[in-house]
């Protein structure tokens, strides 16, 4: 039998139910596992003390029949971990930051909010590159974490500690952000599902932002179950969001029946590690051997996704973290001029990484640069939300390897463009607002530092779905599909 923190949230819920344990002991199990693998993971930057009057109100509920047939009821009790840019009301939000390092969030974000409503309990706030830049958490002010499968590797980034949480069963599950890639990528590289809603459905009011048309909060998991379960507790209308949509569009995208499943090989000739890819082609021909339709589209603009995100994504970065100078918010360092207290401020406040995409968003923003790239790049993410639109004319959903390759080495990507590269599968979804869903289609064996020359190990990679804006139902479906093939 599992043990408590190693079950999924529908386990853990049903197991809550028929009195296997309690909320009290579901907490500690969690919390222990927690306290004792994050010296070596990094995981968390704080594990919370137990919320006494919460845990009691959760078990009061449950011994008075609460039932999990509702989207709120099957978190009810339920252990969750949040990244770091994620604002919980008298906790510290830094976002992987020296920058923030002192700073207590003063309210709840909006999905704080309907977690507590559904009476979920907050573990505590998981590592992440700095203001959720990087596909490594190795940028992190606070140390890297370190993946599960192989400590030798990386977790995936930049929601690396949320996804190294819940894989190490530290956690039942966890919230993580995703600007281009990172909740998918980390779940994909730690054996996970991960969800990037549509923009739109999920609030990002109390999301410490990075790229306010990029960003999505979403659900790091188990199973496709729990991520459904996360993703249908936190989504909806806010009007601390402008952006966020009605909930009645949801039920307009669904798909019932066997599915169509579009494959855009030409874009995976080149790149993709070849042990991937044949794993990928094995889960492929796997769902068209159980009678669903596989089409091969074509999708060219995608192939230039990558360079219009690193042009959008650090003009928004600029523009987001301006306010952050040693004036307003913020670190604050003094020099002999004001000029130096900014120059001190900013420096030592943003690391390395923070300092190249600010340098880079203010560069395409400028005067004499904004037309040759801001403006071009905005208008091929226009063409790349033409181009999908076409192609779910003809498909369902469209798939994708999460990763060209499974989780790399601690330093491997020291280039930043090979870091970048990372992302070339999951930006599309985030420039052009759709949703995306990685789930695990299995492991791959590679070398292991830790194991010695003669060891080997096995590292989990991911299959991605994408679908059309408040589709998430295909994704959910297309996910289960996987789940029951591997």
């Amino acid at each position: 039998m599992k043990a408590p923190n190693e079950m999924t949230i529908v386990e853990a819920a049903s197991g809550l139910r028929a009195r296997e344990f309690s909320v009290r002991e579901l907490w500690d199990a969690c919390a222990e596992a927690a306290k004792t693998k994050n010296s070596e993971l990094n995981a968390f930057l704080e594990i919370f003390e137990a919320d006494e009057a919460a845990l009691k109100a959760a078990q009061k509920k449950i011994d008075a029949g609460g039932s999990p047939s509702g989207k709120s009821d099957l978190l009810l009790g339920i252990p969750i971990a949040t990244k770091d840019n994620i604002l919980i009301e008298g906790k510290t939000a830094s976002a992987g930051s020296k920058m923030l390092t002192n700073y207590r969030a003063t309210y709840d974000a909006a999905v704080i909010e309907k977690l507590k409503a559904a009476g979920a309990l907050f573990l505590g706030r998981t590592n992440m590159d700095e203001f959720a830049m990087g596909s490594s958490t190795e940028h992190s002010a606070f140390g890297p974490t370190k993946n599960p499968h192989d400590t030798s590797r990386v977790p995936g980034g930049s929601s690396g500690g949320s996804a190294a949480a819940v894989a190490a069963h530290m956690t039942i599950a966890a919230l993580g952000s995703d600007t281009g890639g990172s909740i998918r990528q980390p779940a994909a590289l730690t054996g996970l599902v991960g969800l990037k809603p549509t923009y739109g459905a999920v609030s990002r009011s109390g999301l410490i932002a990075m790229g306010s048309s990029l960003d999505q909060i979403g659900p790091l998991a188990k199973s496709v179950a729990d991520a459904r379960a996360l993703y249908e507790a936190i989504r909806g209308r806010d009007l601390n969001d402008s952006q966020t949509l009605p909930e009645d569009l949801n039920a307009q995208k669904s798909t019932s029946g066997k599915m169509s499943v579009g494959v855009p090989w030409g874009l995976l000739e080149k790149g993709v590690d070849a042990s991937v890819l044949e794993l990928f082609r094995r889960t492929i021909s796997a769902l068209e051997s159980a009678g669903h339709t596989v089409r091969d589209i074509s999708l060219p603009t995608s192939a230039y996704a990558l360079a219009a995100y690193y042009v959008i994504m650090p003009a928004e970065v600029s523009t987001n973290l301006a306010r952050l100078d040693g004036m307003r918010y913020g670190l604050a360092k003094r020099g002999k001029t004001l000029l130096d207290d900014y120059l001190i401020s900013r420096t030592e406040g943003f690391g390395q990484e923070a300092r190249r995409r600010i340098l880079l968003g203010t560069f395409v923003l400028s005067a004499g640069y904004i037309d040759a790239y801001y403006r071009k790049a905005d208008a091929a993410r226009a063409v790349l939300r033409r181009e999908y639109e076409e192609a779910f004319q003809q498909v369902d959903v469209i798939a994708f390897p999460t990763t060209a390759a499974p989780a790399f080495h601690f330093g491997e990507k020291s280039d930043p463009l090979s870091m970048y590269l990372e992302d070339i599968f999951t930006v599309t979804a985030n420039l052009t607002g759709m949703p995306a869903i990685s789930v695990p289609m299995g492991t791959v064996s590679r070398p292991s530092i830790t194991l010695g020359t003669t060891g080997s190990v096995s590292l989990p990679v991911g299959i991605h779905f994408t679908a059309p804006p408040l589709a998430e139902a295909r994704l959910f479906k297309a996910g289960e599909l996987v789940e029951q093939v591997r």
